[in-house]
């Protein structure tokens, strides 16, 4: 009999260590959303996360309540079904700081123009550079270069300050949509083709 009850316990386990290496697209989505708009300059953004400070404000679910389930484990594989992205380290903010600076000051004008598009592999692409005027090139194509190493920076980043360094490819992949999504009216945007279009 005593062997029989062990089973269920060692299954418990195993499910505990399942459930705490699943890669959390939604919240990753999120924190994609917050990034990349604060780099693009939506002024709506920061209101987003005030809503998120609403349900933490709430002593219902932060009262001392005993959780019997973490005996065995299951209160903190429970705790990482509902994983909170981190974007908030000093790597992380100084790379958006920077991203969102040059974005600005350097790389806006021409997603105006049509110069420059969002490409699917959640980098900046040079689409036209007929409308980038000659004596900027040089500094333009540095800036995007310069975009691409702190973008692919920030999403190895994330991965390793979630401790999931693993995550870093499914990060970028959720960037690069978000990126997309973000787009302005009127900006270019590439598909999984590799084909331009005009949002």
């Amino acid at each position: 009999m005593r062997r029989w009850m062990g089973v269920p316990v060692a299954l418990m386990l195993t499910a505990c260590v399942t459930i705490n290496v699943y890669f959390p697209a939604a919240e990753a989505k999120e924190a994609a959303k917050e990034f990349v708009e604060k780099v693009i300059g939506d002024e709506a953004q920061p209101k987003e996360p005030a809503k998120e400070n609403k349900p933490g404000g709430q002593s219902a679910s932060v009262g001392p309540q005993f959780d019997w389930l973490s005996l065995v484990g299951i209160g903190s594989a429970y705790a990482q079904e509902q994983p909170d992205i981190t974007i908030k380290t000093p790597a992380i903010q100084a790379i958006q700081s920077r991203m969102a600076s040059r974005f600005d000051s350097q790389l806006r004008e021409h997603f105006d123009s049509g110069a420059l598009g969002f490409a699917n592999d959640g980098t900046i692409s040079v689409r036209d550079a007929n409308k980038i005027p000659l004596p900027q090139r040089v500094a333009v194509n540095q800036a995007v270069a310069d975009q691409g190493r702190d973008a692919k920076a920030v999403y190895r980043e994330i991965a390793v300050a979630n401790n999931h360094p693993e995550w870093e490819q499914q990060i970028r992949a959720v960037f690069a949509r978000q990126w997309i999504d973000s787009a302005r009216p009127g900006w270019w945007v590439q598909d999984a083709g590799g084909g331009w279009r005009q949002k």
